[in-house]
């Protein structure tokens, strides 16, 4: 399962609205790549269409969508979004990390 803060839940629905999508129908997806500094990268976009293998949840009123090979990687990630002067924007609080770039957007397991 895959947690959203309360802070990425308002930003994805301001996101999904400025993008026109309907936040009723539309999801977040959310996956991992290979890629980034660290091997692999996470990869977030708004999506309508599911794949018969895909895994979904709910939290905080934001559907999210996950292939089932990313599954894996992203068991008990948190969505969190950092705003301000130094925010990093979308943010993946996950467990199952063992390192990371300074970045934040690649990981390792």
């Amino acid at each position: 399962m895959i947690k959203v803060s309360e802070s990425a839940k308002t930003k994805v629905v301001t996101l999904m609205q400025e993008e026109g999508f309907n936040p009723a129908e539309a999801f977040v997806r959310v996956g991992v790549k290979s890629g980034g500094c660290s091997g692999l990268s996470y990869d977030l976009y708004f999506d309508t269409k599911k794949a018969e293998d895909d895994k979904s949840f709910e939290d905080n009123d934001v559907q999210i969508v996950v292939d089932k090979k990313s599954l894996l990687y992203l068991i008990g990630t948190t969505l969190e979004y950092s705003g301000g002067l130094n925010g990093k924007g979308f943010v993946f609080n996950n467990p199952n990390a063992q390192r990371t770039c300074g970045c934040g957007e690649s990981f390792s397991l």
